[in-house]
């Protein structure tokens, strides 16, 4: 079986039933995000290199039927309609590592109908999974003010998959480094590493064990030192570094405790041994509000490495985000369930000084201050263009990022931009709402437009899904 395969249910039979109908017209769904999580003044734009990955090798060969019919309790014979389909459509997409807004589209597909509809369960989970983890290691590097960030989230990731990502769009949001060796290799970034408290217990000391340790690591080494007491671990690793003149590169890692006074102590005892050179590195459940807190305590902390809060974005572990069809065969859709109203057409976004972005049709002109933000990245199911660099990636989040208004950027209570729709974009909203209004005698009226956060710092609250 193929990746065709890794798709909820609903999509394979309402493919199925478009083939079955000749319903094979040219569709266009949009994928963005509703609302920010609490506590996110803006969300950062990833996963559109696997989606193409996915899109450009996407087609549903025969055990991908058989696999269909067993699920549907069905003949292989009535799903023999899907076989052969392959992703031939466009795609326009945020290139990755641009911030964006709720109700922003980080991706538009264009295809006929059955494969548009057959993407969407794959697409949706690469670009909301990645998003999330981006945004989430985004606010690390901010909280950080300029000291390294390192990854160490691999064991606690949901699947090694997962951990490969969150080194990834780590690196793309600026970590230093990851302690996932496969990430490292296949990415380019640095592998970091320490020790583990299993090592230092195997010996009969913490002398013996760092001892053990510099002898098999003739280089600069890090010295877990909270094994028993943290104190007396500092001086231990001391010790052992003065006596083996291992100074500068070198660095000591604290695990537990309070990190911020145990730091303060750390780093008297390591001045007091001549060894200003040798480092702090803190490790432990840490987070942007852990670490946005120790930076301003004035911890003398020089690496920070994050692990599983940041690898599952353990405040805000999904994003609302959806994929909705907003044009068919070049008529204008749209959704009016409560709380859940799409806009219809193709879209653009332009992006103003101070992210005071402007949603518009995709066709319109930009405004005289306004870049777009959607390019053309696949046709005919193929890649417009290379893929993207990571440091291109990183570069552009970090322009971003200075971009953004400070208050957005606040690790607490930040307030996010707001996105406004066009004159257009709320002209042919209204007309299309009056058209279904008349077709299905739905009310013809609404508050604001399709996709636009209602007022507030993160847009609707969950209370109003």
């Amino acid at each position: 079986m193929s990746d065709a395969t890794t798709t909820d249910l609903y999509e394979v039979t309402m493919a199925m039933s478009y083939l079955r109908e000749g319903m094979t017209g040219p569709a266009t769904f949009s994928l963005f995000v509703r609302d920010l999580p609490a506590e996110r003044g803006f969300l950062v734009a990833a996963g559109l290199e696997s989606a193409l990955d996915h899109l450009s090798s996407l087609r549903v060969g025969p055990e991908d039927v058989l696999a269909f019919a067993a699920a549907l309790h069905r003949p292989p014979r009535d799903l023999e309609p899907l076989l052969g389909l392959r992703f031939t459509g466009s795609v326009r997409g945020v290139p990755e590592g641009r911030v964006v807004l709720a109700g922003e589209p980080l991706l538009e597909v264009t295809a006929p109908l059955p494969q548009a509809q057959l993407a969407e369960t794959y697409v949706l989970n690469l670009l909301s999974h990645q998003t999330m983890i981006a945004s989430k290691a985004a606010r690390c590097v901010i909280a950080a003010a300029g000291r390294p960030v390192v990854d160490f989230s691999l064991r606690r990731t949901h699947g090694p998959q997962a951990g490969f990502q969150a080194a990834r769009l780590g690196a793309m949001a600026g970590f230093a480094g990851t302690s996932n060796v496969a990430a490292a290799t296949a990415t380019g970034i640095p592998a970091v590493g320490t020790m583990a408290h299993s090592f230092v217990e195997a010996f009969s000391s913490e002398e013996e064990a760092f001892r053990a340790f510099a002898r098999a690591h003739p280089g600069p080494v890090t010295f877990l030192v909270d094994t028993y007491d943290t104190e007396a671990g500092v001086r231990v690793a001391a010790r052992v570094l003065r006596d083996l003149d291992r100074g500068p590169g070198c660095a000591i890692r604290l695990d537990s405790g309070d990190l911020g006074a145990l730091a303060v102590r750390a780093r008297s005892v390591l001045d007091e041994a001549g060894l200003p050179d040798v480092q702090i590195t803190v490790s432990g459940g840490l987070d942007e509000y852990a670490v946005d807190d120790l930076v301003r305590s004035g911890a003398p902390i020089d690496v920070y490495a994050v692990g599983t809060r940041i690898g599952v974005s353990a405040d805000a572990p999904y994003l609302d985000s959806a994929y909705k069809m907003v044009e068919y065969e070049g008529r204008p859709v749209m959704k009016l369930s409560s709380a859940k109203v799409t806009a219809p057409g193709q879209k653009q976004v332009f992006r103003r000084p101070g992210c005071s972005d402007v949603i518009a049709l995709a066709d319109e002109r930009p405004p005289h201050d306004g870049t777009p933000l959607l390019e053309t990245v696949m046709r005919h199911g193929q890649r417009t263009g290379g893929r993207s660099a990571l440091d291109g990636c990183r570069e552009r989040l970090a322009a971003d990022l200075a971009a953004l208004p400070p208050s957005a950027r606040r690790i607490r209570a930040p307030v996010a931009p707001r996105m406004m729709p066009s004159e257009r974009l709320r002209a042919l909203t209204d007309r299309v709402r009056r058209r279904i209004a008349e077709q299905t005698g739905a009310p013809p009226h609404g508050t604001g437009c399709p996709n636009e956060p209602r007022p507030g710092p993160t847009g609707p609250s969950r209370a109003e899904e």
